[in-house]
């Protein structure tokens, strides 16, 4: 049975078509998984059922029902749930307070035959409705914990608590696995069919295709706001849906041919690196590392372990209040990003428009930002306008940035195109050193291809490259020794080639611990 049926539903902004005439069908008691590049238009259409956007067009059917919603109130009513990416818990509170926040149970009080409500919470009653629910989805929570003690794969339970209690049939979920451990996605995948046992139907929002073919019974993929395709699960691959995604065939894995690096010499050290953040909280606490000539060293990690804060202070964005930065036998220890250039040190920062891009700037001016001061494209001070539009032209050629005008802003190109432009300008720069965080965040596959065969073809020129990734199997697939990092501590550290899932997994988790073993493969 049909439990969601959507009919031609498109949502505009202005001109702009987000969703144009979606069909989409997700049958009663099923694991439906939506897959596309970024910007396909699936965060949309999740966001008009769960009632966050209006349609522009088209009908949404509930059960057979045509339904409008104003708010996400409505969808809750229809029995449709969103557990989205980011999770939106108190966290200084218990887990059963924040599962009934804004419908707590109050007191009730009989009086011979009358009942009467008192102006306080039943937390007794809560708690306890609580633990039975936890208890029938098979959760392994106590209610009463405080949300802020727990993991991030029990946090993500807590949410999906809050939309079981509130007695929802659908569940949507936005990227579930994007901030898990491997351990957590196994639970969370445990999670998802104890749900579609109770009889839950569940919609997965992922980018993760073997996670598709794991866990999902259909697909739907969706390219520049269209549904283009659907499968069944079991008669398809992450070939074929990778391919419907980016309209030719992929490479889903790299080849990595790995090498002895231990005789080479170390070109970058890490020494005893610590500093605090605005509140006083200590958040990279003493880390130690280093780098040998044309390696590879990834840096794991579940996000919000000191990561971001490491960056900073490795690209000169940031001050430590102790140790050492240490390249090439020179100290640059909380030098500036520009002074750190010369030393030959390339830069690839983990939010492009934030940190690696300027919107309202042309593509020719975002190719040689923070190479601006060099003699090719500066001369007593002024910029040479056919020397900078020489060298854009050359690199959107060389590195295949699709762009529709050469002479527009960055605000104008995809994701994937305006991650290449950093690649492009960064790579460009022949640096020694190149400092890669979360390359390919935000792109899609086809662009996750083609940064892997960069990385990997600069290592082959004999830079070395440190490479900060949130995503396990890009640090797997590409890095030669794996450094873990938790609670702003290297915690362990394993070598690529030899490399589980299960054993960074624990170390990313903080459940063990691992010294740095011998070099030599």
């Amino acid at each position: 049975m049909e439990i969601i049926k959507t009919i031609e539903l498109t949502r505009m902004f202005g001109d702009f078509i987000a969703n144009n005439q979606i069909d989409l069908t997700v049958e009663e008691n099923e694991i439906k998984a939506i897959v596309g590049e970024n910007g396909a238009g699936k965060s949309t259409l999740m966001n008009m059922l769960y009632g966050l956007l209006k349609p522009t067009a088209g009908e949404i059917y509930i059960r057979g029902e045509v339904v409008h919603f104003d708010s996400p109130n409505d969808a809750i009513k229809k029995g449709i749930g969103m557990v989205h990416q980011h999770f939106k818990l108190v966290p200084s509170l218990t887990i059963y307070e924040n599962v009934i926040l804004g419908i707590e149970v109050e007191r009730k009080i009989k009086l011979g035959k009358y009942s009467f409500s008192l102006p306080s919470i039943d937390h007794k009653y809560e708690a306890k409705a609580i633990q039975d629910l936890i208890d029938r989805f098979q959760f392994g929570l106590k209610s009463t914990d405080i949300v802020k003690n727990l993991s991030i794969g029990a946090k993500q339970k807590v949410e999906i608590l809050k939309m079981l209690y509130r007695n929802v049939d659908i569940v949507i979920f936005d990227e579930p696995t994007a901030v898990l451990t491997p351990q957590e996605i196994k639970a969370f995948f445990v999670t998802l069919k104890e749900l579609k046992k109770q009889g839950k139907s569940i919609i997965l929002i992922t980018h993760k295709l073997q996670e598709v073919m794991e866990v999902s019974d259909s697909v739907t993929v969706i390219k520049q706001g269209k549904v283009i395709g659907n499968r069944v699960t079991k008669e398809t691959s992450d070939k074929e849906l990778a391919r419907m995604m980016v309209g030719r065939e992929v490479l889903l894995n790299v080849e990595k041919k790995y090498q002895d690096y231990s005789k080479n010499e170390i070109v970058y050290e890490i020494k005893d690196l610590t500093t605090y953040n605005h509140d006083g909280i200590k958040v990279v606490n003493g880390i130690s590392f280093h780098l040998r000539k044309g390696e590879i060293l990834g840096i794991a990690g579940v996000e919000g372990n000191g990561q971001s804060e490491l960056l900073d202070l490795l690209t000169g964005l940031s001050q430590s209040i102790s140790g050492k930065i240490i390249f090439n036998g020179i100290d640059i220890t909380n030098k500036w990003p520009d002074e750190m250039r010369t030393q030959k040190i390339g830069f690839i920062p983990e939010d492009r428009y934030e940190q690696g891009l300027c919107l309202d700037m042309s593509i020719a001016e975002n190719m040689i930002a923070g190479h601006h001061g060099k003699k090719e494209v500066c001369k007593h001070g002024l910029l040479l306008t056919q020397k900078i539009n020489e060298k854009r032209d050359r690199l959107i050629k060389s590195n295949d940035i699709r762009v529709s005008d050469c002479e527009g802003n960055v605000s104008s190109l995809s994701g994937g195109n305006a991650q290449k432009i950093i690649l492009a300008r960064e790579f460009d720069a022949n640096p020694e050193l190149l400092i890669a965080a979360q390359p390919t965040r935000g792109v899609d596959i086809g662009a996750i291809e083609y940064i892997h065969k960069s990385l990997l073809n600069l290592q082959a020129q004999g830079k070395s490259i440190l490479l900060i990734s949130s995503e396990l199997s890009e640090i797997m697939s590409l890095a030669d020794r794996i450094a873990v990092i938790y609670k702003g501590q290297i915690i362990g550290e394993v070598n690529g080639i030899n490399a589980s899932r299960e054993e960074i997994g624990l170390l990313m988790a903080g459940i063990c611990e691992r010294k740095p073993e011998n070099e030599v493969r």
